[in-house]
């Protein structure tokens, strides 16, 4: 063989192995992206069927505790908030969350004050959808958070991180709660 025949040879070998490994790296990283979106969306589905679940638990209350109007309002507001914040991202709607959680909690102590509400069975049935719920959420969360972390670790790692780069891939936020204390175990329902 000539000399520029093995050049030829060699300069095309490496031409096919920068593709392949351009095209391996690229779907890689489609893969993960498509992980994260799929998580993000079972989050926004659990926090959707939650927020379904609020206006009978509070109607639920209502019933029993009519005078308490602030503790319904600030349920409303609060629920309203995790609605629209989970299409403005993780971090709106870790913000959300957390206010929910206050709002819940104010909801679950008002009815603390009533055994007969404690004794409904409708009531225990939503007590009991709610916790299955939370239990969800939670497990979404982790799975969007170790998507998350899979995904932008793969963006940071040379040299992945110049074919993201060219190719627009960004780093996702975590969903992450400021108070990380009071949403790692579900809301307390006990009666």
């Amino acid at each position: 063989m000539d000399p520029v025949t093995v050049t030829l040879l060699i300069v095309g070998g490496v031409v096919v192995l920068l593709v392949l490994f351009v095209w391996a790296t690229y779907n890689g990283l489609v893969k993960l992206k498509v992980r994260v979106d799929e998580a993000w969306s079972d989050i926004t589905v659990q926090l959707k069927r939650r927020t379904d679940l609020i206006p009978n638990l509070v109607e639920a209350v209502k019933g029993y505790a009519a005078h308490e109007k602030q503790v319904f309002e600030n349920v409303t507001e609060a629920r309203a908030n995790v609605v629209n914040a989970s299409s403005q991202g993780p971090k709106a709607t870790a913000q959300a969350e957390n206010q929910f959680e206050g709002a819940l909690k104010s909801l679950f102590a008002v009815a603390e004050n009533y055994p007969q509400l404690k004794a409904n069975e409708n009531f225990l049935q939503l007590q009991n959808e709610l916790v299955d719920t939370e239990d969800k959420i939670q497990a979404a969360r982790r799975f969007y958070n170790g998507g998350v972390s899979s995904l932008n670790t793969k963006i940071q790692m040379f040299p992945a991180n110049t074919i993201a780069g060219m190719l627009g891939f960004k780093q996702r936020e975590f969903f992450e709660v400021e108070d990380r204390a009071a949403v790692e175990k579900p809301v307390e329902v006990k009666f």
